[in-house]
C-alpha cells in the first residue's frame, strides 16, 4: 500500500492507499480498492455533518422524489450491480438479481413511500398551573448516521441502512466490507446521478477495525447501524456506549429448519437444501441446523444429496451458475477449519466436506449428522455446512431449536396450521418462515434477539430508529 492525499468524486473516495481486489471465482486480481485513512474519515464525517444542516430541511416529499429516481436507476443498472457483486464476493449473478437487486429496488420504493409518513401525535394534556396547554410530538432526524455493512449482501444493506436514514432527513457515512465494496461504490455514483446533494451519501471503504472505530467514536456521528459478527458487534456497541450513542445490531445466526411429521417432504427437502446452500451458506439467516424426525433422517439426507448433485457449480458471473465460490481465501480457511473440527469431534460426515478442486474458493455443500453439543450446531460457520439433528417429538425439536445463543430466524415445515402456529409461537427468534425460508420483504421488520443482535431494520417503522421523538408543550396565558 502507498499513501498520499485524498479526494472525493461522486461521493467516492479517491486515495493512493490501495488494496488489491480478487475475484473469488478464479483467484485473480481484478482491481484496486482505494482505502480511507484517519484523515479521510474525519473529512468525510465533516462533509456529511455539513450536508445535514440543509438536507434535514428538504421537504419529505422531495426526499421521496429523489429516492424514487434512485430506485429507477437501480432498476436500470440492476444487471451491472449484480455483476459487480458476483466478481467481488462470489454471489451467483442470477441469485443476486433475483434476491438482492429485487430487494434493493423494492426497498427504495417502499422507503420513498414512508418519507412523508413520519407523523407525530397531538396529545391531550391537563392544564398546567391552572392554565390551558396543548402538546404534540414530532420525529426529528438524528444527524450523521454511520452504517457498517457485511460482505455477503452489499446491495441489500444499502437499502436497509442508508435509505431509511436518508428518507428521514439524516446523512450517511457508509462503510462497506473490504471484501465487497465495488457495488456500493457504484451506487454512490447513482446517488449523484439521481440528484442527491453532495454529502448526503458518503462511502468510506477500507479496513473495518480502523474505520469502524473512528466512525463509532466520533461525536459528530449520532448513530451506528452495524451488520456483522457478534464479536465485532460487541466491540462496536462498547465504543458507542462511551457516548451513549444508539446502535442497531444485526449479528450472527444459526437458524433451525424444523421438518415435522406433517411436512410435505419433497417441498421441505428442496427448501431446506437451499436454506444452507444459497450464496454458499454466507447468509446470517442460513438454515444450517436441519431438525428431522428420527425415523425420517435417511429420507431427508438422501433428498438433500439429490439437491446437492443438481447444483450447477461455476463462476459467479455465469447465468447458469446456482452454486459459486466462497467470498475469499479467508472464508475458505474458516470453513475448512470447522469441517476439520467436526471430524475431530466425531460428527458423522454425510455429504461433501472438501474443497472443490478448481481455481477460486469453492467448497462442497457439506452435511454432518451431529449431536446438540457439536461445534457445528453451536457456532456460526458462515459457509455451506449444515448439521442434521434427529428428534423424537415436537417439544424436543423446539427445545433443540431454542438451545442456541442465536435468535435471528427459523423455519417450520408442516401442513398442519395449528402445529405451525404452535411451533412458531414457541421459537425464540425474530423471524419465522413456515413452508418457506429466507423470505425477506421491505415491509416486514428484520432483526434478531440474543446474540443475533437488537433493533430492527425495514418494516413500517423503518425510519423511526433513525430519529428521535420530540415532545412540544405550549402553555396559554
Amino acid at each position: 500500500m502507498t499513501s498520499n492525499t485524498t479526494t472525493l468524486v461522486h461521493n467516492v473516495l479517491q486515495s493512493a492507499l490501495v488494496k488489491e481486489i480478487t475475484n473469488p471465482s478464479n483467484g485473480t486480481v481484478i482491481g484496486e480498492l482505494h482505502c480511507a485513512e484517519a484523515r479521510d474519515v474525519d473529512a468525510i464525517i465533516a462533509r456529511a455533518d455539513k450536508a445535514f444542516a440543509s438536507w434535514r430541511k428538504v421537504p419529505a416529499r422531495e426526499r421521496a422524489r429523489l429516492l424514487m429516481q434512485l430506485a429507477a436507476l437501480f432498476e436500470r443498472d440492476k444487471e451491472h450491480l449484480a455483476y459487480l457483486e458476483a466478481i467481488d464476493n462470489g454471489k451467483p449473478v442470477g441469485f443476486a438479481l433475483m434476491a438482492d437487486m429485487a430487494n434493493l429496488i423494492d426497498t427504495a420504493r417502499y422507503v420513498a413511500g414512508l418519507a412523508d409518513k413520519l407523523e407525530g401525535r397531538n396529545v391531550n394534556v391537563p392544564g398546567m398551573q391552572g392554565q390551558r396547554a396543548v402538546a404534540s410530538t414530532s420525529w426529528q432526524p438524528l444527524g450523521v448516521i454511520a452504517a457498517i455493512a457485511a460482505s455477503n449482501a452489499p446491495n441489500m444493506y444499502v437499502g436497509w441502512k442508508a435509505l431509511p436514514a436518508i428518507a428521514a432527513g439524516n446523512t450517511v457515512v457508509y462503510k462497506p466490507a473490504e471484501e465487497a465494496s465495488l457495488s456500493t461504490l457504484y451506487i454512490a455514483k447513482l446517488f449523484a446521478e439521481a440528484g442527491f446533494p453532495e454529502g448526503v451519501f458518503n462511502v468510506v471503504p477500507g479496513e473495518g477495525r480502523v474505520i469502524g472505530d473512528l466512525l463509532t467514536l466520533d461525536p459528530r456521528v449520532k448513530k451506528v447501524s452495524f451488520t456483522g459478527g457478534e464479536q465485532v458487534g460487541a466491540h462496536i456497541a462498547g465504543l458507542a456506549a462511551r457516548h451513549a450513542k444508539p446502535v442497531t445490531m444485526e449479528l450472527g445466526g444459526k437458524a433451525a429448519q424444523i421438518i415435522t411429521e406433517n411436512a410435505d417432504f419433497e417441498r421441505a427437502i428442496k427448501i431446506a437444501a437451499l436454506g444452507f446452500m444459497a450464496n454458499q451458506g454466507q447468509i446470517c439467516a442460513a438454515g444450517t441446523r436441519i431438525l428431522v424426525p428420527r425415523q425420517h433422517v435417511e429420507r431427508v439426507v438422501e433428498g438433500i444429496r439429490a439437491e446437492v448433485a443438481a447444483q450447477n457449480i461455476g463462476e459467479a458471473t455465469l447465468a447458469q451458475t446456482s452454486y459459486g465460490p466462497l467470498g475469499s481465501a479467508k472464508a475458505m480457511q474458516r470453513v475448512s477449519a470447522y469441517v476439520q473440527q467436526a471430524r475431530k469431534e466425531g460428527d458423522q460426515a454425510l455429504i461433501g466436506g472438501s474443497r472443490i478442486e478448481r481455481d477460486g474458493y469453492f467448497f462442497e455443500p457439506t452435511l454432518f449428522l451431529c449431536t446438540p453439543e457439536s461445534t457445528l450446531v453451536q457456532e456460526e460457520v458462515f459457509g455451506p455446512v449444515a448439521a442434521v439433528l434427529a428428534y423424537d417429538n415436537i417439544d424436543e425439536a423446539v427445545q433443540l431449536a431454542n438451545s442456541s445463543q442465536y435468535g435471528l430466524s427459523s423455519g417450520v415445515f408442516t401442513q398442519n396450521l395449528d402445529e405451525a402456529l404452535r411451533i412458531s409461537d414457541a421459537l425464540d427468534v425474530g423471524n419465522v418462515w413456515v413452508n418457506g425460508f429466507g423470505l425477506i420483504d421491505p415491509c416486514l421488520p428484520w432483526g434478531g434477539i440474543k446474540a443475533s443482535g437488537y433493533g430492527r431494520e425495514n418494516g413500517i417503522d423503518a425510519l423511526k430508529p433513525m430519529c428521535y421523538e420530540k415532545a412540544l408543550t405550549i402553555q396559554f396565558n
